[in-house]
């Protein structure tokens, strides 16, 4: 009983230690360009698109990316009225 009890414990433990994420390794590109002078405020992901808010200058923008190509499929400039 107490040899069942430490294999359960073991179990556990590997189990927490492991890391595995499930998501493979190749579904983001590797590099995603964005621009010489851009600087990334905020990344998140919405209906698989990569939503990513970048300022560039005095200008702030909503970069619609593929993550799997690492292509730009839109733009949302934001300005100020």
């Amino acid at each position: 009983m107490f040899a069942g009890l430490i294999a359960v414990f073991a179990a556990i433990l590997y189990k927490i230690n492991t890391n595995e994420s499930g998501v493979p390794s190749d579904a983001f590109a590797s590099t995603v360009v964005i621009g010489p002078d851009a600087e990334v405020l905020q990344v998140t992901f919405a209906e698989s698109i990569m939503l990513v808010l970048v300022r560039e200058g005095s200008k702030t923008a909503l970069l619609r990316i593929d993550p799997l190509s690492g292509k730009q499929i839109g733009r949302t400039e934001f300005v100020a009225r």
